[in-house]
């Protein structure tokens, strides 16, 4: 039995070439690294590639893009982010990501096996590409779709870091609706052994919006669990507490 595989979207000629024009106008907006560097944000992506074009606009260009193709829908733009996703370049990942972003509306629940693909493939490699792609793709999707929310449990045991990290950060746009509160914290318990700095730092991202839901249920999660959190992970979660409780939760989850 064959093995259900996410669809590709396939690039037409046009949609192709618009990515290409896209690139090389991309790439005609690079600055030379000096005072915005993005290579020092970056310093373990040892394949990644930086135009130093800055995400204001990046955000700008997707905008336009758009614009100027009122034709499209979002198999357009899908097909165009495939043609650029695997590119090395940090602004041109991003582009891809930004167009697609701008068909939200019009997001299907099938979409979200494409962009697991897009993380297990490595295509994002890094955690800005990741992000978005949970800020802006997976997690709008969700928040349509709360239903879908449970296809990410299984994300935080595979062997790819930026598949493990969305499923922490692909829930935050629906937390903060007020969404899978249970699944963020049962998310964070699966989590919490994970070796990996990036997966600390998510899981006290995804730990701090759940306590602006509700900030006595984090501080009962922090205190039960508190030994077996890493330290990254609780200074990350508990940063918007008042000074004098922080202060009590680190000295109270110190691992044994």
């Amino acid at each position: 039995m064959k093995r259900n595989r996410p669809s590709r979207p396939v690039p037409t000629s046009r949609t192709l070439a618009a990515a290409r024009a896209a690139r090389r106008e991309l790439e005609g907006m690079s600055r030379p690294a000096g005072e915005f560097d993005a290579s020092r944000y970056f310093r373990a992506a040892d394949d990644l590639q930086f135009f130093n074009v800055g995400s204001p606009n990046v955000r700008a260009f997707a905008r336009r893009l758009v614009q100027d193709h009122p034709e499209w829908t979002v198999d357009e733009a899908m097909a165009f982010a495939e043609a650029l996703i695997a590119d090395p370049v940090l602004e041109v990942k991003g582009l891809a990501v930004e167009v697609v972003a701008r068909y939200r509306r019009t997001f299907r629940p099938s979409h979200l096996a494409v962009w697991k693909r897009w993380l297990a493939a490595n295509h994002s490699a890094n955690w800005a590409t990741t992000d978005a792609i949970c800020g802006l793709l997976i997690g709008p999707l969700l928040v349509t779709h709360p239903e879908l929310a449970v296809k990410l449990r299984a994300w935080s045991g595979n062997r790819n870091l930026w598949v493990r990290r969305a499923s922490a950060v692909g829930l935050l746009p629906g937390i903060r609706r007020h969404l899978h509160l249970d699944q963020g914290y049962a998310t964070a318990v699966a989590l919490h052994p994970d070796p990996a700095d990036l997966i600390h730092k998510a899981v006290g991202w995804l730990l701090r919006e759940l306590g602006k839901v509700d900030a006595p249920r984090l501080e009962r999660y922090l205190l039960v669990h508190g030994s077996a959190i890493p330290r990254t992970t609780v200074r990350y979660a508990i940063e918007r507490f008042p000074v004098a409780a922080r202060k009590r939760l680190l000295a109270a989850t110190k691992g044994r």
